[in-house]
């Protein structure tokens, strides 16, 4: 029997919600929870776990290096929507692509899951992220269209409000997952924390077949639609006044996906003891998901009518409002890691405070654009405009990782040639061998033993100062000034003072810029101080019954012969790790003002667009060819 004849095709004639509605949320609650599980706790995997997960620890990746790389899969996430669109529209419908491509996303949670059981964690992961942006990419466009392909003429009043509860399952699994996802991590390791979004994917897939009966099926329509309608006057016309939308709105996504990256990193700095909890860096994003649930209602029955009484609020002007809170969101975050950079620990409200803002904005430019693209969609590309939307995701998260690959110097030591003798060398800034400013580290079954550089000598008299200050004022780093003091009369061999620099209250770098004389190089000298404080014990709970006696990073550091400062009987420490390049060119306040300026620049912009901006609206069962939106966009 043909998909034709065994599933429905047209919308009923009816006033009410369609059948398969439930169904769809119900599998996007579960689907959202395994991927915003899983991209929950990635940025802090990478930097703290992966070098962790081989049978000799590794390099420790740098911020920016896991940042770009984060975003990248992001990037990547959201460009294939183009791919599984093409498949829906031309081959298999958006009910079988959803289906098969759900258990390719399973398998890439199991890849995940699998790290460090054998072979190299790396290659895991990179399989695991790959499945993934295909599975978790490819169903995008098809879900969102499927949810528009439910309705009528007669029921299409609806259509908004099932959008609006459409994008409230998709912050309720988020919002659950986490929570749940990090503590994972953090006690059982990420065997478990990606094992069972996993196992929340295969159900998502499972609750969708069960409303298969209850679908609007709208055919594939064949190999000849593409040419036919992609690149047809209408269609090109539908996709260039959209993409004009979409260039704005992709630096909005810029801006927003680093609340699960550089947001993450910054919270991990911050003091997280609210409401008398100690959360975990990456469960400060459960504060998006939480807000969303709460902002919904409040946008969709009180703000939106309220506004509207003042004059119309049509979706151009809604976007328009959002790019503008976005910015005072992000300018939150860069007031914050002000204070960050001059060594306080400021307390996360204020990064939460931030969310209010960035979900604000959220809801006024990514509920509004996935609608509004629907809408604007000629009657047989639907899946194709909603894969487009994606892609401005993709854009947005390609730009931000562009710029976190642009900031990375180059790691010096990170790439020094280890011949069999186990002694690894660079011929240093002059390119000779046996020279003043060679670099030289000797090795021992891959752990260091010595290093030398041209620098060392006074990088070391450096730290030795800064880490007795450290030991003598309630285990705090120096601040500038204090610093500048300690320092006072040492210069690297080109007669320059050392620079030094804080990256926190519990971490700090000085360095000299090295044989080249150039600040920012991969031959810059220096080392990190890092200060280890023992958390307190926290008040007995429900939780401590079903969780292991220490952390699994502890544990993993034990049995690797690392030290661990929650160990049983630690004591507060200090310790140093030398550098040579690997440094970030935009850190700090500097990186999330960059990011806050260029969002104002195009919210300005972007109130020049929306004021000429004419939308055309279609659906795919209208008895006309089309039908001209009433009113003007701005």
């Amino acid at each position: 029997m043909s998909a034709k004849s065994e599933y429905r095709s047209t919308p009923t004639e009816t006033t009410g919600l369609p059948k398969g509605i439930p169904y769809i949320v119900g599998n996007e609650a579960a689907e959202r929870f395994s991927f915003y599980g899983m991209r929950t706790i990635l940025i802090i995997f990478m930097v703290k776990y992966l070098h962790l997960m081989g049978a000799i620890p590794g390099m420790e990746m740098s911020r920016a290096a896991a940042v770009e790389k984060s975003h990248l899969f992001v990037t990547a996430v959201y460009f294939t929507p183009l791919i599984g669109a093409l498949i829906a529209d031309i081959f298999f419908g958006k009910y079988r692509t959803i289906v098969w491509l759900s258990i390719v996303y399973c398998l890439g949670h199991g890849a995940l899951a699998f790290m460090g059981v054998t072979g190299s964690a790396g290659m895991w992961l990179f399989a695991g992220l790959a499945l993934i942006s295909m599975g978790a990419g490819g169903i995008k466009p098809c879900v969102s269209a499927h949810v528009g392909d439910q309705f009528g003429q007669s029921n299409r009043h609806l259509m908004t409000r099932v959008f609006n509860w459409f994008y409230w399952s998709i912050n309720l699994g988020a919002f659950v997952s986490t929570l749940a996802t990090p503590w994972l991590l953090h006690w059982y390791g990420p065997h478990w924390a990606f094992g069972v979004p996993g196992v929340l994917m295969a159900l998502a897939t499972f609750v969708f077949w069960l409303g298969r009966r209850k679908f609007i099926h709208i055919p594939a329509k064949g190999a000849g639609w593409f040419g036919r309608e992609v690149f047809s006057k209408e269609g090109l016309a539908a996709m260039g006044k959209l993409a004009i939308i979409y260039i704005f709105v992709a630096i909005f996504w810029a801006l927003f996906d680093q609340t699960m990256s550089s947001w993450v990193l910054q919270a991990d700095d911050m003091d997280r003891n609210w409401l008398g909890i100690t959360w975990l860096p990456s469960q400060i994003q459960l504060a998006n998901p939480l807000l969303i649930l709460t902002f919904i209602p409040l946008f969709t029955y009180v703000i939106y009518p309220a506004i509207s009484k003042v004059f119309p609020l049509t979706p151009m002007r809604k976007i328009s409002i959002g790019l503008f809170i976005m910015t005072i969101g992000f300018s939150i975050v860069a007031v914050t890691q002000e204070w960050i950079d001059g060594g306080a620990r400021p307390s996360i409200a204020w990064q939460i405070l931030a969310f209010a803002f960035v979900t604000a904005a959220e809801i006024m430019i990514s509920i509004v654009c996935l609608e509004f693209s629907y809408t604007q969609a000629p009657k047989s590309m639907k899946s194709w405009i909603m894969a487009l939307f994606l892609v401005s995701v993709s854009v947005g998260n390609a730009f931000t990782a562009s710029v976190n690959h642009f900031i990375q110097v180059p790691n010096t030591l990170g790439a020094l040639v280890s011949p069999e003798s186990g002694e690894g060398r660079n011929p240093g800034f002059d390119g000779k061998a046996n020279t003043a400013d060679d670099i030289v580290e000797i090795n021992n079954e891959g752990e260091q033993e010595s290093l030398s550089f041209q620098s060392k000598d006074v990088i070391d008299q450096a730290a030795d100062k800064i880490e007795a200050f450290v030991e003598s004022n309630e285990w705090r780093v120096p601040t500038r000034e204090e610093a500048s003091g300690l320092l006072k009369g040492l210069v690297d061999s080109t007669g320059k003072e050392l620079v030094y620099t804080i990256v926190n209250s519990r971490k700090s770098r000085v360095y000299s810029s090295g044989p080249d004389g150039e600040a920012m190089t991969r031959w810059d000298e220096g080392a990190t101080i890092s200060v280890e404080i023992p958390e307190p014990k926290a008040k007995a709970g429900f939780f401590d019954k079903i969780k292991p006696e220490r952390p699994w990073l502890d544990t993993r550091k034990l049995e690797l012969g690392l030290n661990v400062a929650s160990a049983d009987g630690a004591e507060s420490s200090v310790s140093r790790d030398y550098f040579i390049g690997g440094q970030t060119k935009l850190e700090g306040a500097a990186y999330f003002w960059f990011f806050t300026w260029l969002m104002l620049g195009t919210a300005i912009i972007f109130v020049v667009v929306a004021y000429f901006y004419k939308p055309r609206e279609y659906f795919h069962d209208d008895n006309e060819a089309e039908s001209e939106a009433e009113g003007v966009g701005a």
